[in-house]
């Protein structure tokens, strides 16, 4: 006969036996091993040049390579090698500092993550290297490689992020004396040329010239371009603004790289901005060939009178000033036409017989400016 003590560990014997069983029921696998919190390299790192300064731009990563969420960003190498390809960084140009905790990535919790929640943006991070004197050669073909990789709190990496190219061409200056004066085409500019610097089919430069409206926010456009060409002085005219308007104006010389498969342009430093108030004053061209022609047997008498066209864009029509003969100096031209008018013709029907009128004509612009007026003919009346 079993005493209570030998039933009650006979019980917990076989409490025990399940509890294992179940255990052994729910595992589904070997454990997993702890995380290493290898960052995920980088995979959209970008670059721009601009003179010397090389910018490099990539999102901060938010994952591990096992797909966990990073937790802690640790400091960045930043890698650049005169070699087309590299597969690891070697020795860094710079090593970043770990982001501040406002900056790194902030895991969100699966549970307490409402579904329709959006992801939040990728922090963007931004380097920008000055290109050493000894790296810049006048080859088409020379190009410097760079890349990043991430490191976590243990200061390891995963590798590095994707690679991207910049051409190592150096960059001509800006020119230091640009001037821009206004007149009746537009704005005249002028500068001194350095110079074309090499003799080479793969590698030309020119001269940029950009123009932003000084009260608009939008970006500057480009208004033209000039060869470099010999060393001397050069002008542009930009005939495409709009009057009344102030705008600024740079210049920045670029090198043009044809490659095999493609042309690669980098454009130097700028010149300071020149401030331009397009205010019109000037009038359109006078016009020429004026000739008057009567007529007027058989129905009521007028004076017919044609020119050759202004070809301003801006016209707006023409002015007619006729002059009564009377035999007395001074006599005063007065303004026949109430409007501007918009063809290079005129008939002036208010003519009296046994009278001569002498008549002129000027050209006026959209904003009221008016040029000098014409070489007079005179008509008589029979």
């Amino acid at each position: 006969m079993s005493s209570p003590t030998t039933k009650l560990l006979a019980f917990t014997g076989v409490s025990a036996l399940l509890c294992l069983l179940l255990a052994g029921c729910a595992q589904t696998g070997a454990p997993l091993p702890p995380s290493l919190e290898l960052l995920k390299p980088p995979s959209d790192l970008r670059v721009s040049r601009k003179g010397d300064l090389v910018t490099l731009t990539w999102s901060q990563p938010s994952l591990t390579t096992d797909r966990q969420s990073a937790r802690y960003i640790g400091p960045t190498m930043i890698c650049r090698s005169q070699k087309s390809e590299i597969s690891e960084c070697g020795t860094p140009i710079e090593m970043l500092s770990a982001p501040t905790p406002a900056t790194a990535p902030t895991p969100v919790s699966k549970s307490s993550k409402p579904q329709s929640a959006p992801r939040p943006a990728p922090v963007l991070e931004t380097y920008t290297d000055r290109l050493p004197l000894a790296l810049l050669r006048p080859d088409a073909s020379a190009e410097l490689t760079y890349a990043v990789e991430v490191l976590n709190r243990n200061a390891r990496g995963a590798g590095i992020s994707n690679r991207v190219h910049v051409v190592s061409v150096p960059t001509l200056p800006p020119p230091s004396d640009l001037s821009v004066q206004l007149n009746d085409e537009g704005a005249a500019l002028s500068w001194t040329s350095t110079g074309e610097p090499t003799e080479s089919a793969d590698l030309k430069h020119s001269y940029r010239i950009y123009r932003r409206e000084e009260a608009s926010r939008g970006k500057d456009v480009i208004a033209g371009e000039v060869p470099v060409g010999t060393p001397g002085s050069l002008h542009f005219t930009d005939s495409s603004f709009e009057w009344e308007k102030t705008y600024l104006y740079r210049i920045t010389a670029v090198s043009i790289v044809h490659q095999p498969d493609h042309e690669t342009q980098v454009e130097g430093d700028d010149t300071a901005p020149v401030r331009v108030v397009a205010h019109d004053t000037f009038p359109p061209a006078v016009p020429t060939g004026l000739q008057a022609a009567f007529s007027g047997e058989g129905q009521t008498p007028f004076i017919d009178l044609v020119w050759a066209p202004v070809t301003n864009a801006d016209l707006a029509g023409y002015n007619v000033y006729r002059t009564e003969a009377s035999g007395e100096a001074g006599d005063i031209a007065t303004k026949v036409n109430a409007d501007p008018v918009k063809s290079p013709s005129y008939r002036d029907t208010a003519v009296s017989s046994g009278k001569t009128y002498t008549y002129s004509v000027s050209a006026v612009d959209v904003r009221g400016n008016e040029s000098q007026r014409s070489e007079s003919t005179s008509e008589p009346v029979p």
